[in-house]
């Protein structure tokens, strides 16, 4: 599940009059060990969720016996160690991640949360660890890199929504050699789930993909994706973002996307309806914000048509940049439309540097779930978040998150009612 967030949005804003030069970074190039970097992100997690009122089904389920509550908590690191490129024409280098999660707290009965690989007594491993490297070629300003890599794309993106993210494996390529347009294509053959650590774990044979983000304006940017993950679909993928500072502290924004999905092959992934197995649907969401000094203020509306659900997880859990797809549910079954209201409030302009809190609200109906054609669901979100902005523990962020989802229905994953909290700490060391 992936959680849009406007400051996301603003950096590929930002992209367009910055990131994308035409001047050769290769030329720049100081060297392989010259401009190596090292860092280790260490993040502490407490994962609780409360199955409210539940029949017994879902996730509240492990080993057929019916539990009310899933609480776990677990350190991980993450170390990514980047090396600079050879200097000449064609610049070589190589990336290398290290990731290791330990268990600080759990039991059998409360095991489930996706934190850690979960054995066949229904008990999580005490600690777990993968890795890998890539090699990287560098002209101008393209860059192939083949190997262990992390994905951004709107129709590949790895997840990082627990204790250590997914890592796929395969070739990318990004070019920046046009000011104001991004390209990029990839082919992955395989990724390791945030929680196991063998590489065909999240069950991908293949995926394709080719795409770019362009900058019309600082202010207007557009992109255009495609993708093709073998035995599953076919996606292509839209986006329009425009941004106006209507003074010196207010600004509105809008953002719009839009997947159009359809099976392919064997069609794992798929609907089935009037007799007939298919997927193929259209899901889209467009928000708007508006900030005033430190308040920001966002709506958004979401719509998927078609058959099936709008389908994502075996080509990266990270691919749903919809505005309704948040902490708990993707708002995302068959036939449904939802609405968001959200308020954000950066408490920098009261003197408080590093502190924000974010609530919202979403409501989703119509949802054809095979029980029902009106399926209906609410989910309400509270996060406080605060980042130190001085001294010894420079840049580690504390966030609370919590959220309270509830459907008559279980059209999220057959559980009705589930209250989540969540507690992370984040500590990036840049070493290098």
């Amino acid at each position: 599940m992936r959680v849009m967030k406007w400051s996301m949005i603003a950096l590929a804003v930002s992209a367009g009059t910055s990131q994308f030069a035409m001047a050769s970074a290769q030329d720049d190039s100081k060297g392989f060990v010259e401009d190596s970097t090292f860092s280790i992100n260490t993040r502490a997690l407490y994962f609780s969720r409360d199955f409210r009122n539940e029949p017994g089904g879902g996730y509240s389920t492990v080993n057929g016996k019916r539990k009310s509550r899933a609480e776990e908590t677990g350190l991980g690191f993450n170390a990514l160690y980047e090396s600079g490129f050879t200097q000449g024409t064609i610049g070589v280098g190589v990336d290398v991640i290290g990731l290791m999660g330990l268990k600080l707290d759990s039991g059998k009965g409360r095991a489930g949360t996706g934190l850690f690989p979960t054995g066949s007594d229904g008990r999580s491993q005490d600690d777990y660890s993968k890795g890998g490297g890539a090699v990287k070629f560098r002209i101008s300003n393209t860059v192939l890199k083949v190997g262990d890599q992390y994905t951004t794309a709107p129709v590949f993106a790895s997840d990082d929504s627990r204790l250590l993210p997914e890592l796929p494996q395969g070739i990318s390529i990004t070019s920046n050699e046009i000011k104001g347009l991004k390209l990029e294509g990839g082919h992955f053959t395989s990724s390791v789930a945030q929680a196991q650590t063998y590489h065909d774990s999240l069950g991908l044979t293949k995926t394709d993909f080719v795409g770019g983000v362009y900058a019309f304006t600082p202010e207007f940017t557009g992109s255009l994706y495609y993708a093709k993950t073998e035995d599953y679909f076919r996606k292509y993928y839209s986006n329009l973002n425009w941004t106006h500072a209507l003074s010196d502290d207010q600004s509105f924004a809008l953002d719009f996307n839009i997947y159009d999905t359809k099976s392919d092959g064997a069609g794992l992934q798929r609907a089935e309806k009037d007799g007939v197995t298919k997927l193929d649907n259209r899901a889209f969401s467009l928000q708007g914000a508006y900030t005033i000094g430190a308040h920001t203020f966002t709506l958004a509306a979401q719509k998927v048509t078609g058959d099936g659900d709008y389908g994502y997880g075996v080509d990266g859990g990270g691919t749903v940049f919809l505005a309704n797809s948040i902490a708990r549910s993707d708002f995302n079954a068959e036939g449904e439309k939802s609405y968001q209201a959200r308020y954000d409030i950066n408490m920098a302009t009261f003197g408080i540097p590093g502190l924000s809190f974010m609530t919202r609200y979403v409501t989703g109906s119509g949802a054809n779930t095979g029980t029902t054609s009106n399926g209906k669901e609410w989910e309400r979100d509270i996060e406080a978040k605060y980042v130190i902005q001085s001294g010894p523990a420079k840049d580690l962020s504390l966030r609370l998150r919590q959220a309270t989802y509830r459907s008559g229905d279980g059209v999220y994953y057959g559980s009705p009612s589930i209250d989540e909290l969540r507690l992370i700490a984040n500590y990036p060391l840049n070493i290098l």
